[in-house]
């Protein structure tokens, strides 16, 4: 088993390293923020990209260390990319991508393509993240959930939202689609779209300190980002899905780890998570019986697991060395 282990951290490190080397060697102007700066380093830094992927699995694979392994990740992510996003505003070119910039707001990678007509990169990125890891974006990759999760865990234990307010999100998902369309359609002005999109990633983040702090649940995420909608929407046709066994107690225990709002006692009567479920893996090692399981088609639990982790670390390591704005 140990051996196994060991192959599988390999071969997270050897997809890393392929395929950040397929963009070194073929992407001009580089991607690699390294070779940006010294000619040759990207090769330095998808080494290190590599180590650090297999290093992260590592910890990952152990279920007692995955939530904290997890946070770890994630926040690091988020630093390293409005790390480089302050850098370049201060004048350090380099840590900027193109000279053209954008809100680093989730929500806008659907709404700001909605309002424009066009400028679709982002989006597609999320799509591909959503085909391979289903709605993991939001518990691993989003560049600001990880905000929302600090905020969140400031409660000891989260509170239980009314069943009716999740349908909100998909009312409030909507309507943001919907309104960005139909403004892009006015042909409102430059600026009207730059004081729309800084209110939302101002109001967002109040949500994040005030509600989100107050309830101990994700709220910017869960009922605010439409991103979240999106991916656990599209999450749902995913083969990937967390399951809850049979033999479940209902004791409620894994409720306390969940800040999606997706393990109410209803959900576990139903023998089922909740809609606004990650994959996170949270819940997983809270359940003293092992109930809670990862789940693949063709594959058991254990492997379902090991597939999942796979998959979320390579893109983490792959998106550490690219996402700039």
């Amino acid at each position: 088993m140990a051996r196994a282990v060991r192959k599988t951290h390999l071969v997270v490190s050897g997809l890393v390293a392929a395929l950040l080397g397929i963009v070194q060697w073929q992407v001009r102007p580089p991607m690699l923020l390294a070779e940006r700066f010294y000619p040759g380093a990207g090769w330095v830094e998808i080494v290190l990209l590599a180590w650090y992927a297999g290093w992260l699995h590592r910890r990952m694979v152990d279920p007692k260390k995955q939530p904290q392994a997890r946070r770890f990740a994630w926040r690091f992510f988020s630093v390293a990319f409005y790390g480089q996003l302050v850098l370049g505003l201060l004048g350090v070119e380099h840590c900027l991508m193109t000279g053209e910039l954008h809100f680093p707001i989730p929500a806008l990678i659907a709404v700001g393509p909605l309002y424009r007509g066009g400028g679709y990169f982002m989006f597609s990125l999320f799509l591909m993240t959503v085909l391979l890891v289903g709605p993991a974006w939001c518990s691993h990759l989003c560049y600001l959930g990880s905000w929302d999760d600090l905020c969140a865990i400031q409660r000891r234990r989260p509170a239980r939202l009314a069943r009716w307010v999740p349908s909100l999100r998909l009312l409030w998902a909507a309507a943001m689609l919907a309104g960005a369309w139909w403004l892009g359609q006015q042909g409102l002005s430059t600026t009207f779209a730059i004081c729309g999109a800084a209110a939302l990633g101002i109001g967002g983040v109040m949500l994040m300190v005030v509600v989100s702090r107050r309830l101990g649940i994700m709220f910017h995420c869960t009922i605010f980002c439409p991103i979240h909608v999106l991916a656990t929407l599209l999450g749902r046709i995913h083969p990937f899905r967390l399951d809850v066994g049979g033999g479940c107690t209902r004791c409620g225990i894994c409720t306390l780890h969940c800040r999606y709002d997706a393990l109410h006692p209803h959900h576990l009567e139903r023998s089922r998570v909740g809609r606004s479920c990650t994959l996170c893996g949270d819940c997983l090692q809270s359940c003293r019986d092992g109930h809670l399981t990862y789940r693949f088609p063709g594959l058991g639990p254990g492997r379902s697991r090991e597939l999942f982790l796979l998959l979320v670390v390579v893109l983490h390591g792959v998106f550490l060395g690219l996402a700039r704005i």
